[in-house]
């Protein structure tokens, strides 16, 4: 009887951990859906070279400036398309060419059907998998150029590529790099000092976060600058701390699991207070362990 019962507990706690993990997504995708977009202002920061970050609400939106016209790396929230487009003009660099979404979330390709209309838009295969299955999904928000492993543009005087990654955030997630300028752009694979949301849901994985990461850092130049999905331009230092924070973590809560212990056992002997600076926003150190086990554990 102590069995069935153990293991119908267990069934609820997977099937109220899948839940939260569900309703997370669509927070993650629709963020700032009670948000009155018409007090948001798009800031313009430059970075280097011909590479600017546009800042309103949800995802950093990085820029190729120049004489080929524009490039623009994710695309915030629909509400946000005009003033987005207003701020674009005003770099005076001609026509938007195209759009690449980092991945799936909301708050990075809310604007696709906007932009969408003007430039072409180029992502990972499995992001135009994911965003062709929405049920409300129109032809102008989804990618007409598809990879797996990347490719190269040259566009404004340099080689920007376009790297493809397995699962990490999502199972569609891209990392772009501005060669000449030197800057990365990782979407929500980096977020700056705080931990990240691996959704389950839409492919993410942990591990292969770490591995993603780690696979970045072997080659980018120590002074190259890092725009992360949200948060300040960023160092390769600090794109390092988060990796090994990560890494960290993983490995803890990895090692419980093999040790049979539950996700509240885990928990329960974690260092919390030792990761309190990275718990901003609702991923709290707490919830970052519960993420951790869930992805290592789904089946």
């Amino acid at each position: 009887m102590n069995t069935v019962f153990r293991t119908l507990h267990l069934a609820s706690r997977l099937l109220t951990s899948a839940f939260l993990l569900a309703a997370f997504s669509v927070a993650a995708q629709q963020g700032g859906g009670r948000r009155d977009y018409s007090q948001v202002e798009i800031t313009n920061t430059p970075v280097a070279g011909n590479i600017y970050l546009l800042e309103g609400s949800g995802g950093n939106i990085g820029v190729s400036a120049g004489p080929d016209g524009l490039l623009i790396v994710d695309t915030q929230f629909l509400p946000l398309a005009e003033k987005i487009d207003a701020a674009l003009a005003k770099l005076g660099s001609g026509e938007l060419r195209y759009v690449v979404n980092t991945h799936v979330h909301g708050d990075h390709t809310g604007g696709n059907p906007y932009f969408g209309k003007k430039a072409k838009i180029i992502a990972h295969s499995n992001l135009q998998k994911r965003l062709t299955a929405k049920t409300n999904a129109v032809p102008a928000e989804l990618p007409v150029i598809t990879y797996e492993q990347g490719l190269t543009l040259k566009f404004n005087g340099e080689d920007v590529r376009l790297i493809g990654f397995t699962p990490g955030h999502t199972d569609g997630d891209t990392a772009v790099y501005f060669t000449k300028a030197n800057v990365i752009q990782l979407g929500d694979q980096f977020v700056n000092g705080r931990f990240p949301y691996v959704d389950v849901v839409n492919g993410g994985d942990v591990k292969g976060l770490v591995k993603n990461l780690d696979s970045v850092l072997t080659w980018l130049p120590a002074d190259a600058k890092v725009i992360p999905g949200h948060g300040k331009v960023s160092t390769t230092a600090e794109l390092k701390l988060f990796r090994d924070t990560i890494a960290e973590t993983v490995a803890f809560v990895e090692k419980g699991i093999a040790e049979g212990k539950t996700a509240e056992q885990i928990k329960t002997a974690a260092p919390l207070e030792k990761y309190r600076s990275w718990s901003a926003g609702a991923q709290n150190a707490p919830r970052w362990f519960d993420a951790v086990y869930n992805s290592l554990t789904k089946k």
